[in-house]
This record gives C-alpha cells, structure tokens and sequence, in this order.
C-alpha cells in the first residue's frame, strides 16, 4: 500500500515542482537579475577599491541563462523528493486524520507540513537574494535554517498529537483550540528568540528584498498547494477505480 501512495507522491511532486518552478520563474526571476546586478555593481566597487568581495572562494559561477534553465531541472527534482516524503507520510498518518475523505486530508497534511517545513523556518530565516550574508557563514546558516525545520516540523506534530490526545480525553472544541493554540504559539516564540538570528541585509534596498521573499514565499506556498491538490485528486482517482472495479 505505501508503495501506492509512494508513486503517486513521486508523479504529484513533480508536477508540483515543475509549476512552482514556472511561478518562480515568472515571478523571482526577474528579482534575481536585479540582485544580482546589483551584487555585480557592488563587487566591482569593492574591486576598484582593491578588496575584491568574493576572491579566492573557488567557486565556479554560472551564467544566469544556464541557472534559469537548472531552475525548472531542480525545482522538478526537489519536488519530487518532497513528493515522494509526501507519499510516504500520508501512508502512515492516513488512518489518523480525521477528514473524511484523502482529498481533505491530503490538503490538511499539506497545509500542516507547510507550516512546519517551509512558514515557521521563513519567519525565522527568510530568503535572502544574491549579496547578503557572506560565503564564509554559508554553512553555520545551512546548519541553523535546518535545525529550525526539524524543530518547526516537530513542534506541528506535537500540536497535533496534543489536539488528538484532548480529543480522547473528551476536552470541548474551544478548549483544546485555546490550550494548543497557545502552547503551538509559546514554542514557536522560543524558537524565533532562541536560535542564531538571520544575515543582516546591511545596505540592501528594502524593496527589492521584500519583494524577493514575498517571491520566495509564494514559490513555497504554490509547491505545497499543488502537492497537496494534486496527490489528494490522484487518490480520489484510484478510490473510484477501486469501487467501481
């Protein structure tokens, strides 16, 4: 049965990703060309002024064209790997959900993974275009962006293991909101004020860098929606050919 939903998470990741792609594509591309020629300004100031910023890394950069092409190759393989997760995940929680039907809980474990894998770890470390922060703290960023979504993505599960168990326990509708409301809202706090603090943008144009997360944001949201739409309508697709055959 895992295998199932394992390849319908795969063929739904992939679809996802590659829309996301397209969003990303029509809408943080073009942010991308501006931070990245204003990333290009600066370092030939720096340059003129005889401290080029990023000399002697190593690193090989490729052209901006080559980049937007790998931007649909990587956005397709991402998702699906998250697809596949996805596939994986809804196997073993399917039982537990409470909605009626996999087409509401695809979506509701969508929204839930969301929240957790990508919303609470941007509140935290939002994306940064080309230009802020330095390559030197690449790695003590990687490591602090996902400790932020383990935490985040066990802080959702315990909000709904907590729902679940007052459920049990015949606690009231409000009440079990109220009481995993607030604790979800404690702990997130924590982690937004405990964890190292995101790059300081220093001089970046305010603009520019709102509108590039807002991009950012909406690819994250437009992969997880359609993931969510799309696997929970494969799902419904095969509980029909089941019934009818």
């Amino acid at each position: 049965m895992i295998a199932a939903y394992l390849r319908r998470g795969l063929l739904a990741g992939l679809l996802a990703g590659l829309l996301a792609g397209a969003f990303a594509f029509a809408f943080g591309e073009p942010l991308q060309d501006k931070a990245v020629a204003l990333e290009a300004k600066t370092g030939a100031a720096h340059a003129h002024g005889g401290a080029p910023r990023h000399a002697g890394t190593g690193m090989v950069e490729l052209s901006r064209s080559t980049q937007k092409v790998g931007l649909f190759f990587a956005t397709g393989l991402s998702g699906c790997f998250v697809g596949g997760m996805y596939g994986i995940a809804f196997a073993l929680f399917r039982g537990r959900l409470s909605a009626k039907s996999d087409w509401s809980r695809s979506l509701s474990l969508a929204a839930a993974l969301f929240a957790g894998a990508a919303l609470l770890p941007f509140l935290k470390y939002p994306s940064n275009p080309p230009g802020i922060g330095g390559p030197s703290t690449i790695g003590s960023r990687t490591t602090s962006y996902f400790a932020m979504v383990a935490l985040s993505l066990l802080t959702v599960l315990a909000a709904w293991l907590a729902a679940r168990f007052l459920r049990e326990r015949g606690v009231s509708l409000p009440v079990r909101q109220v009481v995993v409301g607030v604790g979800f809202a404690v702990i997130v706090g924590l982690l937004l004020a405990v964890l190292p603090p995101a790059a300081d943008p220093g001089n970046f144009p305010a603009g520019l860098l709102w509108n590039y997360r807002l991009s950012s944001l909406g690819t994250l949201l437009s992969l997880w929606v359609l993931l969510g739409a799309s696997f929970g309508a494969l799902c419904e697709r095969a509980n029909r050919r089941e019934a009818g055959g």
